[in-house]
């Protein structure tokens, strides 16, 4: 069996050769490394770059499966996978704890209001006098309730926050104080003091919220984006903002990237703005590599996968 990864694993690469001996890996820094009679032969791909195209898929006759080394898997070409039977997993869970510890740093740089302090120690201003507002007083909405929003929720639950989450069914979740359909929220949204998206990119989610969403959201309401930039047009984030109808918004992920320099969020003061870097964990591939042996352990005695398949039809 031929194994490649279109991009170099570090210790990671020695740790697989080491537990699959009889496995023949191929290691690359970049898709323009790989060799034509390479990408014909291999059997699994490792890679989570946007060159994995259909054409590219087209071109790996002998692929039975892909090991997609992030969470989101928009970008790849769901329908001829499904068409050729070529599996697919992903890295759902590797990003859990990066996103949750950026969540919560937006959550309290804005609760403590630290960009306010910190311009008082510009000003030499010492005030002493100020009051925030406490997290065991807020509720925060989740739309989403996989294993990301799951980690978030357990620490939301730490500081005494009421959690509420959102799914296709309405499903009850670990974590979770309650749980609604995700069709139900705008007559939800005044519950949520926070509300942030951890949804995928896919066909249902694409551009799902809109005006009417942050008109039913509370004007006080903080909305964080760590999930896809595509659950909203960036015209309807700006309109929202620039209009009040919710108090302030930190966003990591947006429609297009990277984001233009002429884009009109930048002149909003009531938003704060990360380069989509809230999952990036030098942790990360040692966990996605993890997955891949438990797989692969499987994928090598039965042609079988058991843990994080993507379902094709539903893109997660």
């Amino acid at each position: 069996m031929l194994i490649v990864s279109l991009m170099r694993l570090g210790d990671e690469e020695k740790y697989l050769r080491e537990q699959f001996p009889n496995v023949t890996f191929e290691f690359y820094k970049h898709p323009a490394e790989l060799p034509e009679d390479t990408q014909r032969k291999m059997d699994v791909l490792i890679s989570f770059h946007h060159a994995v195209d259909e054409a590219f898929i087209d071109a790996s006759p002998n692929l039975k499966w892909i090991a997609w080394y992030a969470t989101g898997v928009n970008s790849l070409p769901l329908d001829k996978l499904e068409q050729r039977e070529i599996k697919l997993t992903n890295g759902k869970g590797v990003h859990a704890q990066q996103l949750s510890e950026w969540l919560f740093a937006y959550i309290l740089d804005d609760y403590k209001q630290l960009k306010s302090v910190y311009q008082e120690q510009q000003d030499k201003i010492f005030n002493g006098k100020r009051i925030t507002k406490s997290l065991d007083e807020a509720t925060i909405m989740f739309l989403g309730t996989g294993a990301i929003p799951q980690r978030a929720a357990a620490i939301a639950k730490a500081f005494g926050m009421t959690t509420i989450g959102l799914n296709t069914t309405g499903h009850a979740v670990t974590n979770f104080d309650e749980t609604y359909k995700l069709a139900d929220r705008l007559s939800l949204y005044q519950q949520a003091d926070i509300v942030v998206n951890v949804l995928p990119e896919t066909k249902a989610t694409y551009h799902l919220l809109s005006l009417e969403d942050f008109k039913a959201m509370n004007d006080q309401t903080l909305f964080v984006n760590i999930g896809r930039g595509t659950i909203v047009s960036t015209q309807d984030i700006v309109h929202a903002l620039k209009n009040k109808h919710i108090r302030a918004a930190y966003l990591d992920v947006f429609e297009e990237e990277p984001l233009s320099k002429e884009s009109p969020l930048y002149e909003l003061d009531n938003v704060y703005i990360t380069s989509h870097i809230t999952g990036n964990g030098a942790s990360n591939r040692k966990k996605a590599t993890q997955i891949l042996k438990s797989n692969l352990e499987h994928f090598l005695n039965s042609g079988s996968l058991i843990e994080n398949v993507v379902d094709l039809k539903k893109g997660y």
